[in-house]
C-alpha cells in the first residue's frame, strides 16, 4: 500500500511539473508575439506640406470669387431686365387701347347710317390721329408694331389664324393682318395675327364632263 501511494505522488508531482512548463511555454509564445507586434512597421498618418495647405486655401478663396462673380452677373441681369422689361405688363395692357379704336372705326364704317356722311369722316379722321398718338408714344418706349402684310410667316413673330387661296402670291405669304403684333426691345410683346395664303385647289371638272356626255347622248 505504501509502494502505491509512493506511486501516486510521484505521478501527481510529474503532473503538476507539466503543467508548470506547458503555462512556461504559453507566457514565452506570448511574449514574442508581442516582440514581434512591436516590430512592425506602424502606418504614419502623412501629414500635408506648408505647399499643399497654401495650395488648397487658394483654391478655396479662387472658388469663393467666382461664385461671388456669378452672384454679381446675375443680380446685375435680374437689374437690367427689370428696367428694361419693367413696364411688359403694362405695355401688353395699353395694347387693348389700339384694339379697341380699331374695332370702333370697324363698327362706324359698317353703319349703313353713316356710311358716305361727313360726320362719319370727321370721326374717322380722329380716330386715325389717336392711334397714331398712341403708336408713337409707343416708339419712343421702344414698343414697335410688326410688319405682317406681304410678309413670309415667321413663327416668332406672327400667328397664322386661316389660309386664303391665292395663286398670286407664294404660299405662306401674309395676305391678311387680323390683329396688330408688337414688340418691346428685342421681345415679342404679342405676336401679330394673320392670314396666309396657299395655292388654289384643283378640283375636277366632273361637272363638264357630265354635260359633255349629255350633250353626245
Amino acid at each position: 500500500m505504501e509502494k502505491e501511494e509512493n506511486q501516486n505522488s510521484t505521478s501527481a508531482d510529474q503532473n503538476q511539473d507539466t503543467l508548470k512548463e506547458n503555462e512556461k511555454s504559453v507566457e514565452t509564445l506570448t511574449e514574442e508575439n508581442k516582440q514581434e507586434a512591436d516590430q512592425e512597421p506602424k502606418e504614419e498618418i502623412k501629414e500635408p506640406t506648408l505647399e499643399e495647405k497654401i495650395a488648397e486655401l487658394e483654391d478655396k478663396v479662387a472658388r469663393t470669387f467666382a461664385e461671388m462673380e456669378n452672384q454679381r452677373r446675375r443680380f446685375e441681369k435680374e437689374k437690367e431686365d427689370a428696367f428694361e422689361y419693367g413696364g411688359y405688363s403694362f405695355a401688353k395692357e395699353a395694347l387693348n387701347l389700339i384694339d379697341n379704336l380699331d374695332r370702333s372705326k370697324h363698327v362706324l364704317e359698317s353703319d349703313d347710317k353713316l356710311k358716305e356722311t361727313e360726320a362719319l369722316k370727321k370721326t374717322l379722321e380722329h380716330l386715325d390721329i389717336i392711334k397714331k398718338d398712341l403708336i408713337s408714344i409707343f416708339e419712343k418706349n421702344n414698343i414697335k408694331p410688326i410688319d405682317s402684310l406681304n410678309k413670309k410667316l415667321d413663327p416668332n413673330f406672327h400667328q397664322a389664324m386661316m389660309e386664303i387661296e391665292d395663286d398670286t402670291k407664294e404660299p405662306g405669304t401674309i395676305i391678311q393682318e387680323i390683329q396688330k403684333g408688337f414688340t418691346i426691345k428685342d421681345r415679342l410683346l404679342r405676336p401679330s395675327l394673320v392670314g396666309v395664303s396657299k395655292k388654289v385647289t384643283i378640283k375636277e371638272e366632273k361637272t363638264e364632263e357630265n354635260q359633255e356626255n349629255t350633250e353626245n347622248k
